[in-house]
């Protein structure tokens, strides 16, 4: 369910921001009217220096919605355990037709002018760029295993060991071809012999690679 009152609706209900230092970071709020009436507005924050809002006030026609980028700012340092304690409050009201976002009285959302004021609270959320996936879910450690957010790692690793089966299974033919030339004694023989062990050498490390690439995962956080 998205969070709102009566007036609006608010999707997420909560700001997710993908945290790196030195670099900035959005999130986008869809706010919806749900009412025959026009509504207005205000975005506020309890850190006003580190997000940028745009729009931060605006009227919206009855039954449309309007898209909120809210910028969290470059940061020199980590939150500890990044965890972020700013909130967000939006407050939304009944205004005219003719109300122009622009232009809006100063007590538009003063609650002492006896009009209805709805709020809505967000809180605040930092990921890392290593589990900041919208589409997925975030990678966990369980014991010593990993799970992966999608198929992509374990499809590129069955595509692996499958070219690397065809590659031993074709290194075992040109074996099996090469003793067979051996055994009816070639013109050289001492030079089919070196191959064929070359080859059987490389069918060797072949498999230990595929059993190390299949048991190491690359982890992410």
């Amino acid at each position: 369910m998205p969070g709102g009152g009566q007036l609006i609706s608010v999707q997420p209900e909560e700001l997710k921001f993908q945290f790196e230092l030195e670099k900035q970071s959005y999130c986008d709020l869809k706010v919806a009217n749900s009412t025959e009436h026009y509504v207005a507005f205000k975005v506020k924050t309890t850190s006003p220096k580190k997000y940028f809002v745009r729009p931060n006030t605006g009227v919206i026609q009855p039954w449309d919605s309007c898209l909120i980028r809210v910028t969290l700012q470059a940061q020199k340092e980590y939150p500890p355990d990044m965890l972020c304690k700013d909130k967000f409050l939006l407050q939304s009201t009944i205004v005219s037709s003719d109300a122009d976002a622009d232009e809006l009285p100063q007590d538009t959302f003063n609650k002492d002018s006896g009009k209805t004021i709805e709020e809505c609270k967000l809180r605040v959320v930092y990921v890392s760029p290593q589990a900041a996936d919208g589409n997925s879910e975030d990678e966990v450690l369980k014991g010593s295993k990993w799970s992966f957010d999608d198929n992509s790692d374990l499809q590129r690793l069955k595509e692996e060991r499958e070219a690397a089966v065809r590659q031993t299974l074709q290194l075992e033919q040109e074996l099996e071809v090469l003793n067979r030339q051996r055994n009816r004694k070639t013109d050289h023989p001492g030079f089919s012999f070196k191959f064929a062990l070359l080859v059987g050498i490389i069918g060797i490390m072949v498999g230990l690679l595929l059993n190390f690439a299949l048991s190491s995962p690359n982890p992410t956080e």
